[in-house]
Order: structure tokens, then sequence, then C-alpha cells
């Protein structure tokens, strides 16, 4: 059975047809990536899977069962979590008060603890910078926050949407570099980006999305060599 499994996935706002059927299938343990140009209908996606769109049609199942429909805090009950596209942390909150609101769904302190102790040896920028604002990190930094956030909730699935977005190239190394030890720990992972020569090679398979429809799926090495991928997307 699939992690998540995604069929006939419909999204419509504002009179805008963004994503018009899509099959997608997650197994667990597998970083599957989502690439395409900007407005194919990625992060719309992401948001209908987190409950932040409604689904005009189709449906999502999340271990076995339909999360169509669900509240976006109880879908994160599920074990599911988001790193959003722009980062979206609590500027005014500290490094690790915005690390403790990624547990706001548990009550085991302890372990909560715990886990804010492995965010700081996964992210040591966050440790030196624990007790400074959000809003006062780099774009790098406040991703990297934003990632340690998402886990924090003990996530079986992971949604990354767009993490490289406007960083600078060491940045987008160190994120990737990131995105594959959370991988490495078991967390099953879902990455949309526009970066597609980086999210293939990291990937176990991708999906390439145009204009809300999935155009081309398959394991990721085969992606990249796949000619039609090099050209619309790896300048080749």
């Amino acid at each position: 059975m699939s992690l998540l499994k995604i069929h006939d996935l419909k999204v419509a706002y504002g009179g805008i047809h963004a994503v018009k059927g899509i099959d997608i299938e997650i197994e667990a343990g597998e970083l599957v990536c989502l690439i395409g140009a900007n407005g194919a209908g990625k992060t719309t996606t992401l948001k209908a899977l987190c409950g932040m769109l409604p689904v005009s049609k189709g449906t999502v199942h999340y271990e076995g069962r339909s999360i169509a429909g669900m509240q976006t805090h109880e879908i994160v009950r599920q074990g599911i979590s988001l790193v959003p596209e722009g980062r979206g942390v609590f500027s005014r909150l500290t490094v690790a008060e915005n690390l403790e609101m990624g547990a706001y769904i548990r009550n085991d302190k302890s372990e909560i603890r715990g886990d804010m102790d492995q965010m700081y040896a996964l992210f040591p920028r966050l440790h030196e910078r624990r007790t400074q604002q959000a809003g006062t990190l780099s774009g790098g930094e406040q991703q990297l926050l934003a990632m340690g956030r998402a886990l924090m909730s003990r996530p079986k699935l992971l949604f990354l949407d767009e993490p490289s977005m406007g960083l600078a190239p060491l940045m987008v190394q160190k994120i990737f570099e990131t995105v594959r030890n959370i991988a490495a720990q078991g967390v099953t992972i879902f990455l949309v980006e526009q970066n597609a020569k980086l999210a293939l090679e990291i990937s176990h398979r991708g999906y390439v999305m145009e204009s809300g429809l999935i155009t081309l799926k398959g394991e990721a090495q085969s992606l990249l060599k796949n000619p039609l991928v090099q050209q619309a997307y790896l300048g080749e």
C-alpha cells in the first residue's frame, strides 16, 4: 500500500483550473520530486493535499484512508508536515520559539526537548542563532528553520515547496544536502522544486508537471537523461 496515493486530483479556484486530474503515488521511505515551470500547478497541488485549498474532484489517500476535505490541523496530526514556499517563519519569535511551534500538536515535553537538540545537531547554524528573532536571519537560515520547525512534529511525510527559491548557490547546495540527510533518516519526502537538475539528482522518482497535468514520470535518473526534460528544464 502506498503511503500517499493521489488519483484524478483536480483543483480550481477563482475560475482557474490549476490542477486538471493528476495521479501520484509515493511509497514509504521514498524521496519523490515534482518538477515544472513556475505556474505549472505544483504549489496548488501541495496546498490541496494539505487542506489549504479545496479539492474539486479526485481522491487523496494517506496510509489507506482519505484525507481529502480534512482540515489542515487534522492532516498535520495524521503525520504530514509542510515547509511552505517562502518559508513562512514567525519573524518576531526567536529561532527556539519557532522550533517549539513546530511541536504544538505534541505533549511529550521531555522528548520535545530531545528533538530540539536533534534539530540543533542537524542545523548547527540554528543553534548559534537560537535566541535571535527569526526575521533577522538570512533567507537560507530561515529555510533551515522552516525545515527544522516542520520536523518537530515528527512527520512520516514531509512536503517541501520550492526550498531553493531565492537562495545563493552555496546555500542551495546546503539545502539539498540537508534534504538528502532528512530522507536518510527515514522521513518520506515529496519535493516540489523548479531546480529540476538538483531535485532529480537527489530523488528516487520524479513527476513532471505542465499546465496542471503530469506529462512525464519515472525513475529520477531516467528523467535526467530524457531529452524532453533536458531541453525544457536542464538547458541542454
